[in-house]
């Protein structure tokens, strides 16, 4: 018993949330948990290994970490800190404009958790604009936290109340990255500034919200209307002997042994599984798409009908599948690729490689900043911000241009912010 509270506590010493840990450990538990696969491997003739391009991506992204965090590197500040003053109002324009498109959508009965088929066919401009509103409140709400002289429990709650509020808005829309991503950011602005959040607390909150939002994901897909065409079940017609036929029955029967909502808690890393498996399998007939992927995200807002990179990766991935019977992923739906999936696709192992090496340096480069200037600044917000959309890009990739606009407004505020927090 001893032992175990000694391990307990060494473990509790550990930063949660620093580039060494946070990441990393999200990663190596999304595949592990997808080995608990419940026959679907089996299912979808998963024949490539996964491990060796993770463990490669893991590598690279500690060389990143470690060298950046040796070296003492910090953020470059470009010679634009004359715009420190006017980021917070900037970012109110952007809040202002995420509200009236949001209300515009809410007006026009836009309301995505009613049926797949309503989130997907929500206007594209307003939903793209109606994001602002929650990243503008996120920083604005974070940026506020920074600048208590004494964060108590009440003003805390104060906060997590206004997060809840708007993370109910963005609940209506049926989206669930927007809420992980409020939700993670805010608890490690709080893990910094308020009170220290213990690995063993966070790992009883992450258990409890990754079962939510599975849960939330299932009541999704059993609520959809089948009668709409978009929400079509039917499995491809294809030319299977009859042995194929009771081969993929006997499966799918052994896959339905094990009830829906038990498969839907770690269908999510199953699915990331099976995908960056395909893809593998796609690359090694077919090779590289030489960055059309990466292009994509930046073409879908060129005028005329675009294809959106995840539905291309669903194209990829189908196209190893049909002729067995089943589909990965519904023609009519996208795919999450996974990152490392995103990188594999486009460029095989070296754009894996590249791209976790980056992903290394600029984490370390902002958390180098934090430790440099102190929690109390606005770059624990950067770091809050940017630590979470890459942890989460683990599974959805980083395809959407709304997110890399984020990205790129965050971090280039941490450069030119100024040292004081007031």
């Amino acid at each position: 018993m001893d032992n175990v509270k000694n391990i307990i506590k060494q473990a509790n010493r550990i930063d949660t949330f620093s580039p060494y840990f946070f990441l990393p450990f999200i990663l190596v538990l999304y595949f592990f948990t997808s080995l608990f696969d419940f026959h679907r491997f089996e299912l979808f003739n998963v024949r490539v290994s996964i491990w060796p391009v993770v463990i490669l991506a893991l590598v690279c992204y500690y060389l990143g970490v470690y060298v950046i965090d040796k070296l003492g590197w910090t953020l470059p500040t470009f010679g634009l800190s004359f715009f420190s003053k006017y980021l917070m109002h900037f970012t109110v324009v952007l809040t202002v404009l995420g509200l009236v498109s949001y209300m515009l959508m809410i007006f026009g009965g836009d309301v995505g958790i009613t049926d797949e088929s309503a989130r997907r066919n929500l206007d594209p401009k307003l939903n793209f604009f109606s994001q602002l509103l929650w990243f503008g409140m996120l920083l604005i709400l974070s940026y506020r936290m920074l600048l208590e002289k004494k964060m108590t429990w009440k003003k805390a709650m104060v906060y997590g109340l206004i997060f809840a509020v708007i993370m109910f808005l963005f609940l209506l829309m049926g989206y669930r990255t927007p809420l992980i991503i409020m939700l993670f950011t805010g608890i490690i602005i709080f893990h910094y500034v308020v009170k220290r959040v213990k690995l063993t607390w966070f790992l009883t909150a992450l258990f409890i919200i990754g079962v939510l939002f599975s849960m939330f994901g299932f009541l999704r897909v059993i609520s959809e209307d089948t009668t709409q065409e978009f929400n079509n079940r039917d499995q491809p017609i294809t030319d299977m002997t009859e042995d194929e036929k009771v081969k993929l029955l006997t499966v799918e029967q052994k896959v339905n042994l094990t009830p829906k909502w038990l498969r839907s808690i770690n269908g999510e890393s199953v699915t990331g599984h099976i995908v960056l498996s395909k893809i593998m399998e796609y690359t090694q007939t077919e090779g590289y798409l030489n960055g059309e992927i990466q292009k994509g995200v930046f073409n879908t807002v060129l005028p005329g009908e675009q294809v959106s990179p995840r539905m291309r990766v669903t194209e990829v991935v189908n196209s190893l599948s049909t002729e067995e019977g089943k589909y990965i992923t519904r023609p009519t739906r996208t795919t999450t690729p996974t990152f490392i999936g995103q990188l594999f696709l486009d460029g095989g192992y070296l754009l894996v490689a590249v791209g976790f090496l980056l992903y290394g340096v600029l984490v370390s480069l902002i958390y180098n900043k934090v430790k440099q200037q102190g929690i109390k600044s606005f770059h624990t917000v950067t770091y809050a911000f940017v630590i979470t959309l890459f942890t989460i890009s683990m599974h959805t990739g980083l395809l959407d241009l709304i997110f890399i606009l984020m990205l790129g407004f965050v971090i280039l505020a941490s450069s030119i912010r100024k040292t004081e927090i007031v």
